[in-house]
């Protein structure tokens, strides 16, 4: 098949992976060989925003695609940094060791607010810009939900729900929900 792109690169934290980032995939996989899904805020410490590893997020999303799709999903692990020039830096030289220097490399992503701002950090990447996907879902309110014991199968792929629900059983999750709930709690206090 003749692919526009040999990879297509989509950053993202997928905490957790939900229907629009899966529709994005199999967008890209329309129109590249390869996607190359630079998972961000890889670093091992887990708080509210990133209860999962970047292993667990590997297997998440996975768990969504069939054996031949699966194939063509690759990963890098991409460190949290808060100066844009080094972390630009970074996101490039790791995904530079899984192409080849003559491969013919894009960016596909979605301007859904300011913090989207980043698709812009990589000129030397053509970008596939996306509309809004499944009804501009976000990751943040499915993980409030989520901790507060709501799993929202419908914004989920059946992978996606089946991980969170075996989640749930963990004590890493106990823990990530009381400090949720106390944090929130704490935050009504105030008010």
């Amino acid at each position: 098949m003749n692919y526009l792109f040999d990879y297509l690169v989509f950053i993202g934290r997928f905490q957790p992976f939900h229907l629009a980032h899966m529709q994005t995939i199999k967008i890209a996989l329309k129109q590249c060989q390869t996607i190359i899904l630079a998972l961000g805020s890889a670093q091992n410490e887990r708080n509210i925003k990133n209860p999962f590893t970047a292993f667990e997020r590997q297997k998440m999303i996975l768990s969504n695609f069939s054996e031949s799709d699966q194939k063509r999903i690759k990963f890098v692990h991409v460190v949290d940094m808060y100066n844009d020039e080094k972390w630009q830096k970074l996101v490039t030289s790791l995904v530079a060791e899984v192409v080849e220097p003559d491969n013919r490399v894009g960016l596909i992503g979605h301007f859904k607010d300011d913090s989207s701002y980043y698709l812009q950090l990589f000129p030397e990447w053509t970008l596939v810009e996306l509309d809004s996907l499944k009804g501009s879902i976000s990751a943040t309110p499915l993980r409030e939900a989520y901790y507060r014991g709501e799993i929202i199968e419908s914004a989920l792929p059946l992978g996606t729900s089946e991980f969170l629900q075996n989640f749930q059983k963990t004590c890493i999750y106990q823990q990530l929900q009381n400090k949720y709930l106390t944090q929130d709690k704490t935050n009504l206090d105030k008010s």
